[in-house]
């Protein structure tokens, strides 16, 4: 099984070295890891962003399952591109897992960023009076809803790890599953 490693990683600092490991971790589990900077693209060329985008959905393509790190970037969701990648492989029916470093709730992740308070109709809403959701979920329900229809439910660790970038045990516990579904497919 080839899995595509969605998530903010390659923004890291150490964005190969956190990817390698990701990778020896598929590895170990007797499944592919497809991690986005293994694609050559030369950055300052004048459609690199183009090249970039082009190489991650053949990638995606080329996978079987996507595990997708969803944990907040720079805000109290996930970051956009990951959500993306997300949703194309949920629109191509394939494997869909993710996990959150965050466990909180997301109307909770909102609250850390700005005022939230109760309108007049007992919704939450931010300091700009435009409505929070709140059903519960690590993230938006759309995210929530495609693990769920698409593979298995949002993995996150009782309490956030100490690092946040660097702590794989969330995406381990992804690796093994999907581990798992490739040996019963096969079985």
């Amino acid at each position: 099984m080839k899995i595509y490693l969605a998530g903010p990683d390659v923004f890291l600092p150490d964005p190969i070295g956190i990817g390698r490991r990701k990778a020896d971790i598929c590895a170990r589990h007797g499944v592919s890891g497809l991690y986005p900077l293994d694609n050559a693209v030369d950055p300052s060329a004048g459609d690199a962003s183009l090249r970039i985008f082009k190489a991650n959905e053949a990638m995606m393509d080329a996978a079987d399952a996507v595990i997708a790190n969803l944990t907040p970037f720079r805000g109290p969701s996930a970051d956009a591109g990951t959500v993306y990648e997300l949703g194309y492989m949920a629109g191509r029916g394939k494997l869909c897992l993710a996990y959150s470093n965050d466990p909180a709730p997301y109307a909770e992740r909102v609250a850390r960023s700005g005022n939230v308070t109760k309108s007049s109709n007992g919704r939450l809403i931010d300091q700009k009076g435009l409505a929070v959701e709140d059903f519960g979920w690590s993230d938006n329900l759309m995210m929530i809803h495609a693990l769920d229809l698409h593979g298995c439910p949002l993995l996150t660790p009782p309490r956030a790890p100490a690092d946040i970038w660097h702590d794989l045990t969330s995406f381990e516990a992804c690796v093994r599953l999907a581990a798992e579904r490739a040996t019963s497919r096969s079985s």
